[in-house]
């Protein structure tokens, strides 16, 4: 019989995973004077908000997952003292049709022409004025409660304090609001988009599902703007990574929990690393993972793991790609979203293609150029040279496509996605691609399945399950507690992208899960 491991020390907190929210908490934790452990299974910290240079002999730092900021709280950048900035964007959106475009964005004259252009009135900016205008009120009264205790239904219903509004994002499936707010088919799905970013759903979709993607996509920083990080994603992590070390934390990487034994004031963490196997002891577990595998670390059932949805391109061009729209500068399209195939009856055949199963014949999805806003991410050759990058995202690419041919229906999707790229441009994008140092073209996708090999998300869920609204939800079951990161057991803490207000790079489940364990909370 194999004596029982004494644990080698015990800390305050030990933190499951270095991704950007075990490393918030880390970093809130050991400047409060804890004692803090993070254990990272990977050779580096950063989770899936790094930045790599994934092209032999092409000196450029892709953020490789991802990529855009919305959700971090100032707040958090502030208080940890971060060396971290980000950069607005000059354009919100460029939607090519025909040889045209509806530009969004900059000028408030050019839009609104752009859009007249488009529908031949001024209703539809007028509505696109009147709808956004709604959300930005909402979103200054909703982003601060993120990183408050979490709010009942009532109590964020009240706070929000406009009915048609809550009745809009909250209660009724959102497509009944873009359908009543919108005429032309192209506004309405370049609106729609933020509700399918990662989800897979209907605008009908009864579960509202679109609907609480649709509400972390507007609310960011109190104002719905996704801003570049300067220096790429990885920037962020860096400088979180460097706040919660310069705090006291010890931070140890090539390090994989196994397990967590707890009898809801002390645990003990297994770990194995290429030398061997440790175990440390904890007054409080903080699992910056999945639910999936906080499961799998206690040995209890594990929820059925919610399904990932996209397509994630990476492209170095050694230029930008002519338009066919003649009147619109390519830095200028590219710079904001740029959207493909993304109309509101072609998001719908899309969606009822891949929920039969089937690859979409116009795969919709955006693409944005860091590069054109910050230069930074290019090595001294690139600069030179003129590189670009282009992050392309592709929308209802369900995990469940990929299934039986991973390889094969990965390359065939992308290939659908190019042509419908190219259809909006003057030549073709293969034409701009950089070469690596194989002669190789610069660029690689990742499918739904890629994401659950390489970084143990769940079904290749970016949101680690589907999103939740950011209330107590009143269901009876009231584990996720008062910070809204609680489980079943008083001293384990879920502090990733599945707690309550979880997903996207925000670094909030970290400061929750930080603040309960201050406060003496159970979440």
């Amino acid at each position: 019989m194999t004596a029982p491991r004494v644990p080698q020390s015990t800390y305050d907190a030990v933190i499951v995973g270095g991704g950007h929210n075990g490393l918030v908490a880390a970093a809130y934790l050991a400047r409060a004077g804890r004692r803090v452990l993070v254990l990272e299974r990977l050779g580096s910290t950063g989770g899936a908000a790094v930045s790599t240079r994934p092209f032999a002999g092409v000196d450029v730092r892709l953020s490789r997952y991802s990529y855009l900021v919305s959700l971090l709280p100032e707040k958090i950048v502030r208080e940890l003292g971060l060396r971290f900035a980000v950069r607005k964007r000059s354009v919100s959106s460029y939607t090519p049709y025909g040889d045209s475009g509806l530009l969004v964005g900059g000028d408030q004259d050019r839009t609104r022409a752009s859009f007249a252009a488009l529908t031949g009135s001024d209703r539809e900016y007028e509505a696109w004025q009147a709808f956004y205008g709604r959300t930005a009120r909402a979103a200054r009264r909703i982003f601060p409660t993120l990183t408050e205790p979490l709010p009942t239904r009532a109590e964020l219903r009240a706070r929000v304090d406009d009915p048609e509004t809550w009745e809009m994002l909250f209660e009724q499936p959102l497509g009944a609001a873009v359908e009543r707010h919108f005429a032309s088919d192209l506004v309405r799905g370049v609106v729609l988009t933020d509700a399918l970013i990662g989800t897979f759903a209907d605008a009908h979709d009864p579960s509202l599902l679109q609907n609480r993607c649709f509400l972390y996509h507007v609310i960011g920083g109190g104002t719905g703007d996704w801003d570049v990080p300067v220096g790429g994603m990885g920037a962020l992590t860096d400088a979180l990574a460097d706040a919660a070390r310069a705090a006291g934390a010890t931070l140890r990487t090539g390090h994989e929990v196994t397990r967590i034994d707890t009898d809801g004031e002390h645990a003990e963490v297994a770990y194995r690393t290429a030398d061997g196997e440790g175990v440390v002891g904890a007054r409080h577990v903080l699992v910056n993972a999945s639910p999936q595998a906080l499961a799998a670390l206690l040995g209890e059932p594990a929820p059925r793991p919610a399904e990932g949805a996209q397509l994630k391109v990476n492209m170095v061009l050694t230029r930008l790609p002519r338009l066919r729209d003649r009147a619109v500068d390519p830095r200028e399209a590219f710079s904001g979203t740029f959207h493909i195939a993304e109309g509101y009856g072609q998001l719908a055949a899309a969606y009822e293609e891949a929920a039969a199963g089937r690859l979409p014949g116009a795969p919709p999805s955006e693409i944005y150029c860091h590069t054109l806003t910050d230069p930074s991410i290019l090595g001294p050759e690139a600069a030179a040279r003129g590189y670009q990058t282009l992050t392309l995202f592709g929308l209802h690419a369900p995990a469940r496509l990929f299934a039986d041919d991973p390889d094969g229906a990965r390359d065939a999707l992308l290939k659908a996605t190019l042509d419908q790229l190219d259809a909006c441009l003057g030549e073709p994008v293969a034409d701009c691609l950089a070469r690596d140092a194989d002669g190789r073209p610069c660029i690689e996708a990742k499918s739904p399945l890629d994401l659950e090999r390489e970084l143990r998300l769940p079904g290749g869920h970016i949101f680690h399950r589907d999103l939740s609204f950011p209330y107590a939800d009143g269901a009876g079951d009231d584990r996720a507690g008062r910070w809204g990161v609680g489980t079943a057991h008083a001293n384990v803490l879920l502090c990733g992208a599945g707690a309550v207000r979880g997903g996207g790079v925000s670094g909030v489940p970290g400061h929750n899960a930080a603040k309960s364990v201050l406060e003496g909370a159970s979440g």
